[in-house]
């Protein structure tokens, strides 16, 4: 197996991992022999590469530039995921960053002489640190209802969301509380037999004007949770749903009458304790993701509550591990701020370590 050493291992090449290696790049870390990042994708983008085509510039909630380079003005008609994979791939090559893909990391282990293996399906990589910036779009989260297996129509998650044309003349459930969940129902409720909108707690609607002081004391919020080791909770979910005109459109229509969470999923639809049905041919679950750290396990990271206890970006398990774009830090915005503080703290901790040796 082919083995190479770096410093610093960045995992993931999305805005978070491309803000760390400009970051690496900009304060002296060689690209390829200093750095590496690792992508799982086979093109630019991260998780942008991924998002549905109708999922266009004039529905992104705002999108933060990378370090040193504007995002480009685009048509509000233009696809996201078009438009950022081109700003992500403009970014690399400008700036030189050495992105591997695809490169899918297996696990990350410690070694007894103190460097971390990672393992891969194209080989391990050797490093004195790594910054772990995978997000969550490959860990889509399906909660376990009763009689799901039985469910015969079809279910989709988010992640595999392609637009609204699959879903013509359907009876449809969507379930979930956050913002995709909204604009998939303005986007299917036009072509389905009927639409179903079922959330667990009511929709957290704010009439209000996102002010950066929002912003800023959700983050907080975020950022309690996993200095305490919990897990992290989004930014969104503090947030709450911005009422916007499309909203406003879709409360008048009646597409957005919600109904509390359903029992039990039966073979034709889905079930309350009340004795009310409604039958289905798609169950959408508009459920959210998960940090998708897998790789990490070996290391030991979680504490008994389930969550990684951080400070910053840091682990404080294990200072050489950083997780950016990771709770408090998963916004656009928020990844660019820590990539900068991780590598802060990397170029510190290598320092020390040079001095001891």
């Amino acid at each position: 197996m082919d083995t190479r050493s770096v410093d610093v291992v960045v995992i993931g090449a999305g805005q978070a991992g491309l803000s760390a290696g400009y970051h690496l790049h900009r304060t002296g870390f060689t690209p390829g022999t200093g750095f590496v990042i690792l992508d799982a994708d086979d093109g630019p983008g991260g998780a942008w590469r991924h998002r549905w085509p109708t999922l266009t510039m004039d529905r992104v909630h705002g999108f933060h530039d990378l370090p040193a380079m504007p995002f480009p003005v685009a048509a509000p008609d233009r696809r996201a995921s078009e438009v950022v994979s081109g700003y992500f791939s403009a970014y690399e090559r400008t700036f030189e960053l050495p992105v591997e893909r695809p490169v899918r990391v297996e696990t990350v282990r410690s070694l007894p002489d103190g460097r971390l293996e990672v393992r891969t399906d194209r080989g391990r990589w050797i490093a004195r640190a790594l910054i772990n910036a995978t997000g969550t779009w490959s860990r889509p989260f399906w909660p376990h209802y009763p009689g799901r297996a039985e469910f015969r129509g079809r279910q989709l998650h988010t992640a595999d969301y392609r637009g609204p044309a699959e879903f013509t003349g359907q009876r449809v459930v969507v379930v979930g509380a956050g913002t995709s969940a909204v604009q998939l129902l303005g986007e299917i409720s036009p072509v389905a037999a009927s639409t179903t909108w079922v959330t667990r707690r009511p929709p957290d609607f704010r009439d209000i004007d996102f002010t950066p002081e929002h912003g800023r004391a959700a983050v907080a919020l975020v950022e309690a949770r996993v200095r305490s080791g919990r897990p992290p909770s989004s930014v969104v979910g503090v947030t709450g749903l911005p009422v916007t005109p499309e909203v406003r459109r879709l409360r008048e229509q009646g597409v957005l009458d919600r109904l509390p969470m359903f029992e039990r999923i039966t073979p034709d639809g889905v079930a309350w304790a009340d004795g009310r049905f409604v039958a289905a041919d798609m169950i959408l679950w508009c459920t959210g993701f998960r940090a998708a750290l897998d790789h990490l396990a070996p290391l030991r990271l979680r504490d008994a509550g389930g969550g990684i206890v951080m400070d910053g970006t840091r682990v404080v398990a294990d200072e050489r591990i950083h997780l950016i774009g990771y709770g408090p830090s998963a916004s656009t915005v928020g990844a660019n701020r820590a990539g900068r503080a991780a590598v802060t703290e990397i170029r510190a901790l290598l320092a020390r370590a040079t001095a001891l040796d």
